[in-house]
């Protein structure tokens, strides 16, 4: 039985904020643009797990606060490798065989 004084169950906000961000990051990570609300999202994560861990129960919202995380560093993985590929394919357009073509007059 509940007690009377005890406070609602509610939704922790920041927890749905992480998992917004989450999506947000996976789904610009591979233009790189990913890493700014993956970032926001593991320093709101580190905050909404302390208060999901304070509150005993009252606040809900460990599920997202998972899976919001769990995209976000998906995000920064899928940045990390849209970056690496860049990388690879700026040095493989450097290394083209042939070289500069000069006019015929140039020895």
């Amino acid at each position: 039985m509940r007690h009377p004084l005890d406070p609602d169950v509610v939704p922790d906000s920041k927890a749905t904020a992480v998992f917004a961000l989450g999506v947000v990051a996976v789904l610009t990570g591979p233009l790189v643009g990913g890493l700014v609300p993956a970032t926001v999202a593991l320093l709101l994560a580190r905050q909404a797990r302390a208060e999901l861990r304070a509150a005993g129960g009252f606040l809900t919202g460990a599920r997202r606060l998972r899976t919001g995380t769990s995209l976000a560093w998906s995000g920064i993985i899928l940045a990390a490798a849209a970056l690496v590929i860049v990388a690879i394919v700026g040095l493989l357009g450097l290394a083209a065989p042939g070289g500069a073509d000069y006019g015929s007059e140039i020895d």
